[in-house]
């Protein structure tokens, strides 16, 4: 599954994602894993959520998040949650580019029974068609 924490830059998109990890340690029963473009946040999770700095990675394009994220699960069978900050500025794309992104995104969730929250520098009215369905 496909969650989307979505608004415009400073409306709060990545305190509100660093939250909802943290709250979900209660509820989990395998792995949690954050991945961002920045140390800034690291020291806001909580211990039990592996923290990733993409930018150690020099990550380029949507297709190379994408296997950046897959491999990142495949270390583990127990991963349960993975919550990524800032989708579009680390894919250096623009979010309506994405469509094959999220689509790829999706059958990993479903083939390994995912959790996967995503953030995005959107208004929600703005938000291509094929995003707002995780909404």
């Amino acid at each position: 599954m496909i969650k989307i924490i979505c608004g415009p830059k400073g409306s709060g998109k990545t305190k509100r994602i660093i939250e909802y990890a943290n709250g979900s340690i209660a509820n989990a029963k395998g792995h949690l894993i954050f991945i961002t473009d920045t140390k800034r946040y690291m020291y806001d999770l909580k211990r039990d959520i592996r923290f990733i700095d993409v930018s150690d990675y020099q990550i380029a394009g949507e297709e190379a998040l994408c296997g950046f994220i897959k491999g990142a699960i495949a270390g583990s069978y127990d991963n349960e949650y993975v919550f990524v900050d800032g989708i579009a500025r680390i894919a250096g794309k623009q979010l309506g580019d994405m469509a094959k992104f999220f689509y790829m995104l999706e059958k990993v969730a479903e083939m390994r029974s995912l959790e996967i929250c995503l953030t995005c520098s959107s208004a929600e009215e703005d938000l291509p068609d094929f995003v707002k369905k995780y909404l």
